[in-house]
């Protein structure tokens, strides 16, 4: 049975092996750890039959909230994963109060656009050179809850 839950200490390895899998910058454990003690951030693993198989995780600031990082083994993508935790963290937002969530994603990351746009965020604009390794630009999208 797969849940969303919160993201614990004893889940950190596992987020960081994660990230290892997915991102060519991860994050290292000692990070995902310091966001347990961090007030504004809300962080979610994704379980099947007690593994984490994905992660979510915000930074909420007065009524605004900044995804930090998406992420699912790569095993486990393109069977609507991403798309439950997402949806999990839109719905964590609205729950707290924030007027909007964002993001910035990778162009060249045609899945996850295109997922985030069936959930309802829209282009809002660019950082150039924001991703390195390779180097490209974000898009950076939105949605907005009024």
């Amino acid at each position: 049975m797969k849940s969303i839950t919160k993201m614990q200490k004893c889940h950190t390895y596992e987020v960081a092996e994660i990230e290892k899998a997915c991102f060519s910058k991860p994050w290292s454990q000692k990070a995902i750890e310091a966001e347990l003690s961090n007030s504004g951030a809300q962080f979610y693993v994704l379980t099947a039959d007690s593994q984490v198989i994905g992660y979510c995780g915000m930074h909420i600031a007065v009524d605004e909230a900044y995804v930090a990082n998406i992420a699912v083994l790569p095993e486990y993508q393109g069977k609507g994963y991403g798309k439950k935790l997402t949806a999990h963290l839109v719905k964590t937002a609205k729950e707290k109060g924030c007027s909007f969530i964002t993001l910035e994603v990778r162009p060249s990351n045609t899945k996850a656009v295109g997922l985030y746009k069936d959930l309802g965020f829209e282009e809002k604009g660019r950082r150039k050179g924001f991703y390195t390794s390779p180097t490209e630009d974000a898009l950076i999208m939105t949605l907005n809850f009024n």
